[in-house]
């Protein structure tokens, strides 16, 4: 296969494990809203952004529990452009905040913990496969390609914004050809990025700790296909990606 369509990574080795954290902030924390849209009802989403499945719809005008609230892709709607989502409790999934009328500019409930697990659609297949987005299936690539196109509803491929990405130690270039910030600042949702290597490697932001360290999900940390979860010092990282 020619790498100019496709592209791999390389890395030290990968433990094979699936691991599941999750947390549920407190009912008394809960916020309420009201929802505004220019008459449609708004599509209830399982996960916070565009391009996750439709779980529902709440109706214009309708009054929604927020339980929490986190980032994901960025809307333009009737209260401006956010990249807030709510999470609501019936019908349990997120809507954009942009549609929804809090009383505030800023968030009104606790932060939501994203479930950090092994949902890669991928995981036993081959990895001498390309993906749907050009990259080798069960690399560090086609990992993050699938997060950043799941968790942030943004259009990844190996040739977004007319720009070849290919392996990992190119993906800093690449970024800031295809107009993508790049700098030292770790943001859940951002892109952990290393040139060492063979092919260099590319991790998710699951989480930015209190003291600074940082959880990374990522595939094929050395060579043996897998998935992983570690936490790294902010800067251990050469690159943080912000789609």
């Amino acid at each position: 296969m020619a790498w100019t369509r496709l592209a791999r990574n390389g890395g030290a080795v990968a433990l094979a494990t699936t691991v599941v954290l999750t947390v549920t902030p407190s009912a008394a924390l809960a916020a309420t809203g009201t929802v505004r849209t220019s008459g449609p009802a708004l599509t209830v989403r399982s996960g916070p952004g565009t391009g996750y499945t439709s779980a529902g719809s709440v109706a214009n005008g309708a009054s929604v529990t927020i339980t929490c609230q986190t980032r994901g892709t960025t809307v333009t709607g009737t209260y401006g452009t956010s990249s807030v989502w709510d999470k609501i409790s019936s019908p349990a999934g997120y809507v954009s905040d942009a549609y929804v009328y809090t009383g505030s500019d800023g968030t009104v409930a606790p932060p939501c913990i994203q479930t950090i697990t092994n949902d890669y659609p991928y995981k036993t297949d081959s990895w001498s496969q390309a993906d749907p987005w050009l990259f080798y299936k069960r690399e560090c690539v086609s990992w993050a390609a699938w997060r950043i196109r799941q968790r942030l509803g943004v259009d990844f491929t190996n040739s977004y914004r007319g720009v070849h990405w290919g392996n990992a130690n190119n993906w800093d270039n690449a970024a800031r050809s295809a107009g993508v910030r790049v700098d030292g600042t770790p943001k859940v949702g951002s892109i952990a990025q290393w040139n060492a290597g063979t092919y260099g490697h590319v991790a998710y932001v699951a989480r930015v700790n209190s003291d600074g360290t940082v959880l990374l999900e990522e595939y094929n940390k050395g060579g043996t296909h897998n998935y992983q979860t570690r936490t790294v010092t902010k800067g251990s990282v050469e690159n943080y990606l912000h789609f």
